[in-house]
């Protein structure tokens, strides 16, 4: 396997960081936050990280460009989000170098994240004119009853390394024509995405005469983001990453009576039925399995088929497996790129361990790709005789478990039976089996699939789940109204004042 080495990814960074108009706001001389590509494992630069009063700055400055921002009319603050679109297609190839040198993705996956934060744009320019009331008859004469939405405030948005660009997108873009302001902190693994997506709406703001401030960028660990989860200032924090961060940041903006938004773990089943076309949904199972390394939220992590195609299922899959190339993300044919670094690899690892002292049998896959830079995995398939604990637990990589069943309500059983609810999947081509799945008694994730992988939401469709997946919800449908603050109005245009429920009062 051959890897570019760290001093030409380095070069790309810079290249692509100049494109996109990044300013050098966060110097690097001492810096401490090391941004690395997990491709080599090397150094790409460094960047001093956000001090506590920055982070506090940050948030003033966004509150203080909310205080305009809001009244300016929905469909002109839709202007800005167009023409952010705009700058994100003139520079797609720049930001998806920067996703895979941060996040390791393959180019081709790269290229749909950007896409994907281009789609959320029309669609958010699109929403700049909906964002509808209602009108409802109200029960005394002479009055009118309604519904307003109102901007909410400054948004906090704390997003994770495995989409590290389209998650800020889908917040940012939605909260900006619903009259909000936004402070994000990326993950501290892919803070080079940030910055340069910071520049490209900076550049926005200033080419449609949006105020400064409406978008700040701090960066980070740990402290930088408890900063914002504890600004009384900050109305709702948007935040994805694991469910143990979930526990704490839920009950922390919970006890000064913020607004969460939270988007966690997933571990995500497909049912496979005896009906189902397996040449489409080995298609499917494949690449939710093994996209992204395994490192999606929605990545497919358990495979519930039906024993009487079971041995057939895992051939195909295996089969499949074996063909997968994994290697440099930027090289044609390479469908399987690094995983973000040694922890990843040292958790999968773990994980094969003890599926097998739990009575698993690998199949194929779980070995490290030799290297002398990066962690390199082949994607593992694993038969389980049972669901057991490290099965109903999330791993971070590339690693699917294999169960069976014999009736489709021992298999939603199966499918329900772990704490996490984002996405799921059953492979049908019969109509009863579908529509059970999809019922109120079938799948308990946020999203459920007929004939389609776990992964690849579109942004059309609200994207979130329940249980420990946290219950928000971001992107399409009606998620705009996460980013708003609602109104009951009622109108009296007549000449008497009847109260409501028929009480009198006085005489």
């Amino acid at each position: 396997m051959i890897i570019p080495d760290t001093d030409s990814l380095r070069d790309r960074a810079a290249a692509a960081l100049a494109a996109c108009g990044a300013r050098d706001d966060h110097p690097t001389a001492d810096g401490t936050l090391i941004a690395r590509s997990p491709i080599t494992g090397g150094t790409l630069c460094l960047l001093t990280p956000s001090e506590p009063e920055q982070v506090t700055a940050a948030v003033a400055d966004a509150h203080d460009a909310f205080l305009r921002w809001r009244t300016v009319p929905a469909p002109r603050r839709g202007a800005l989000v167009r023409r952010l679109g705009e700058l994100l297609t003139e520079h797609k190839s720049d930001l998806a170098t920067l996703v895979t040198l941060e996040a390791g993705k393959i180019t081709a996956e790269a290229l749909g994240e950007v896409q994907e934060m281009i789609d959320v744009c029309e669609f958010a320019v699109g929403l700049s004119r909906q964002l509808y009331g209602r009108t409802m008859p109200s029960e005394r004469p002479g009055h009118r009853l309604t519904e307003t939405w109102h901007p909410l405030g400054v948004v906090a948005v704390i997003s994770a390394f495995n989409f590290p660009v389209a998650v800020w997108s889908w917040n940012t873009a939605i909260a900006l024509v619903c009259g909000d302001t936004v402070v994000w902190k990326p993950s501290e693994l892919t803070p080079l995405t940030a910055i340069a997506c910071d520049a490209l709406l900076r550049r926005a703001a200033e080419d449609v005469g949006a105020p400064t401030g409406v978008h700040r960028l701090v960066l980070g660990a740990g402290p930088v983001g408890e900063r914002l989860v504890d600004d009384p200032t900050v109305a709702l924090v948007s935040a994805t990453g694991s469910v143990r961060m979930g526990r704490e940041v839920g009950p922390r903006v919970a006890q000064r009576f913020g607004r969460c938004l939270l988007e966690l773990g997933g571990n995500n089943a497909a049912v496979v039925a005896p009906s189902a076309d397996l040449d489409l949904a080995v298609r499917g199972i494949v690449f939710s399995a093994a996209g992204t390394a395994g490192q999606r939220c929605t990545s497919l992590r358990r495979l519930i088929v039906h024993s009487s195609i079971a041995d057939e299922v895992v051939k195909r899959v295996a089969s499949a497996y074996r063909q997968l190339r994994a290697g440099d993300p930027f090289a044609e044919g390479t469908l399987v790129g690094p995983l973000i670094g040694e922890r990843a690899w040292d958790a999968m690892s773990a994980a094969l361990v003890r599926a097998r002292a739990d009575g698993g049998t690998v199949v194929c896959g779980g070995e490290r790709v030799e290297s002398d830079s990066g962690h390199y995995a082949t994607p593992a398939l694993v038969r389980m005789p049972a669901q057991t604990s490290v099965v109903r637990e999330e791993t971070f990589a590339p690693i699917l478990y294999v169960l069976t069943y014999e009736t489709l309500g021992e298999a939603i059983t199966l499918h329900n039976e772990v704490p996490h609810g984002l996405s799921s999947s059953i492979f049908t081509t019969d109509q009863r089996e579908a529509e059970r799945f999809l019922a109120s008694d079938g799948s308990d994730c946020g999203i459920a699939n007929v004939n389609i992988g776990t992964s690849g939401a579109e942004i059309g469709g609200a994207f979130g789940g329940e249980k420990e997946t946290g219950g928000g919800r971001e992107s399409g449908s009606d998620s705009w109204k996460a980013y708003m603050r609602r109104a009951t109005n009622t109108v009296n245009y007549s000449d008497q004042l009847p109260l409501a429920q028929g009480v009198r009062f006085g005489r």
